[in-house]
């Protein structure tokens, strides 16, 4: 598998290159990519089917200045910023949904530490510090996430609500009391993981920059539900 590690300079162009690498392995095939990033600055990101005014405080987002965009994949509403590492998967499709979130979520739970709770998450104890979404072509998946090392809390606990939809162990739990940093080495486990020791290099700036213009910069993409 090609590793890269890779921040954009904006928001909707990391959002961006996952798509578009998703795209280029489902073009062009392969044993896949692991991307990693950490944005610069506080964004919220919506779900694909989350409905804005539900899953977020557009008032005290648009208060502090804190830009709200929209992934192409599903799950709840996160915060990203400093101190939240995020990674991206690339795979051929091999199983269905289910399966492969069980089988991959299983193998970040070996290589990382923590433990498999809800459809997704990573845990310690009942504490959630990763969370994860999918998107499938015809051919390939993106299975991306983020692992929370140092990330403002509060800051979550401020701008998004509790979710509309949420796991059996939450128990309705606020943000602070659901979620935790922690202290592991992430890069080294994943890339040993699934193996990835060779440097992708075929990015097409180009095509993110255009992507992220036309789709993931746009109201119309952001607030359509």
């Amino acid at each position: 598998m090609k590793f890269l590690d890779l921040t954009l300079p904006t928001p909707a162009e990391n959002l961006a290159c996952d798509e578009a690498l998703l795209d280029l392995c489902e073009e062009n095939g392969g044993e896949g990519i692991l991307r990693f990033w950490e944005a610069r600055e506080h964004f919220l990101v919506l779900g694909y089917s989350n409905k804005a005014r539900t899953e977020a405080h557009l008032d005290r987002a648009r208060q502090d200045g804190v830009p709200v965009l929209r992934r192409c994949t599903g799950g709840g509403a996160v915060l990203q910023g400093p101190g939240c590492l995020n990674y991206s998967l690339i795979l051929p499709i091999t199983a269905q949904v289910s399966e492969t979130n069980a089988s991959i979520m299983q193998r970040h739970a070996k290589a990382i530490g923590g433990e498999v709770r809800g459809h997704s998450d990573l845990t310690i104890g009942d504490l959630k510090f990763s969370g994860n979404a999918q998107r499938r072509k015809r051919r390939y998946l993106l299975f991306h996430g983020s692992f929370l090392l140092n990330l403002d809390i509060e800051r979550i606990e401020r701008l998004l609500p509790l979710p509309s939809r949420e796991p059996d162990y939450r128990h309705h739990r606020a943000h602070r009391e659901f979620l935790t940093n922690v202290d592991f080495e992430i890069r080294n486990a994943l890339r040993k993981a699934w193996q990835a020791t060779q440097p992708f290099t075929d990015l097409a700036l180009d095509k993110i920059v255009a992507l992220a213009s036309r789709q993931y910069s746009a109201d119309d993409w952001t607030f359509k539900f």
